[in-house]
């Protein structure tokens, strides 16, 4: 399972109401947590999609950077604005 391998998974900052304005999704695990817990929405399938991304690429069953795709689109459906870091 690749839990926390940040190399394969590109940062980037998801911003989201509340008292921590600014939500950094660094890894894999980070970004299931963050569609698990805070997302504003549970349903939407984009979001659905997101989750079942995540989960294929813990598995080792599609590369990182499908499921950061993944939430990047859910996190459009959601509304919720993302920045992206170029290196």
């Amino acid at each position: 399972m690749k839990w926390c391998i940040s190399e394969e998974f590109a940062p980037l900052m998801l911003v989201v109401s509340g008292p921590e304005k600014y939500k950094l999704v660094a890894t894999l695990v980070q970004a299931a947590e963050m569609l698990t817990v805070g997302w504003p929405i549970d349903d939407g399938e984009e979001y659905l999609m997101a989750i079942m991304a995540c989960r294929d690429a813990i598995h080792g069953e599609i590369p990182a950077q499908a499921a950061r795709a993944a939430l990047i689109r859910a996190a459009d459906e959601a509304g919720i604005s993302v920045i992206t870091v170029v290196h």
